[in-house]
């Protein structure tokens, strides 16, 4: 692919832009050679006005995601894209969210520009657990654990009931709960059905990968060996198959 094509499709302007900037000189190596167009340098030897080149097509990184930021490009309020270098959100293939989390869950959002690695974790066949800390307004019976192990329980409007949960008692009034499938508000709405409402929600692992010490509001880009922890799990384990 072409040098100029490669930078419009990083989000720094359209090919008319990105030409206009390799005329001004602005595209050097990294000894600071002016490069011209035509050129193919390595990716890592490219500088524009001083600075490397963005993360390349194909790009996974993990965002620590708080509350109140929503997965949307369309909301008019805070969206996880406000924590991303500003163009990131006009790159091409577009950077994604790989799934989603809602204004008022925080924690691991996975975003790529890489649509079969996108289909490939979300994908029911890739049996990745999800694990979530829900905080609940009242204290748990103890009847909970039971209820979302038996492959039964059903969401209101839906028609088939939901995989085999399990669910760990922290304290009287957190649980952590692991998914091997991903409903809208699935985790809200499974507490909802057995009488409790969530005050506060987050998801601290995906398959095999978790956020460790990444501070809240603050992402990085994942390499080969974090890309191979999210699918170790769903390798080795198997999602629970529902009771008959």
């Amino acid at each position: 692919m072409k040098l100029v094509k490669s930078l419009a499709n990083l989000g720094y302007g359209s090919r008319k832009q990105v030409a206009l900037m390799f005329r001004e000189g602005r595209v050097t190596d990294a000894a600071g050679e002016v490069l011209y167009a035509d050129d193919a340098p390595a990716w890592d030897d490219v500088r524009v006005d001083g600075e490397p080149l963005e993360p390349p097509p194909g790009l996974l990184l993990m965002l620590h995601k708080p509350v109140g930021h929503t997965c949307s490009t369309k909301d008019r309020g805070r969206v996880v894209y406000d924590l991303l270098p500003p163009r990131f959100a006009l790159r091409s293939p577009t950077l994604s969210t790989v799934g989603r989390l809602d204004r008022d869950t925080s924690g691991l959002l996975l975003m790529t520009d890489d649509g079969q690695l996108l289909h490939r974790i979300i994908s029911p066949k890739a049996k990745l657990p999800k694990i979530y800390e829900a905080t609940l307004a009242e204290p748990l019976r103890g009847d909970e654990a039971a209820i979302f192990a038996s492959g039964t329980l059903m969401l209101e409007s839906e028609k088939t009931p939901l995989l085999p949960a399990g669910l760990e008692v922290v304290s009287p009034t957190q649980a952590r709960l692991t998914l091997h499938e991903g409903r809208y508000h699935q985790v809200r709405r499974m507490f909802a059905a057995v009488g409790h409402h969530v005050v506060a929600l987050h998801r601290s692992r995906v398959g095999g990968l978790s956020l460790d010490d990444l501070p809240e509001g603050e992402w990085r880009l994942l390499d080969d060996a974090d890309r191979d922890r999210i699918f170790a799990v769903g390798i080795a384990a198997r999602a629970p198959t529902r009771s008959r």
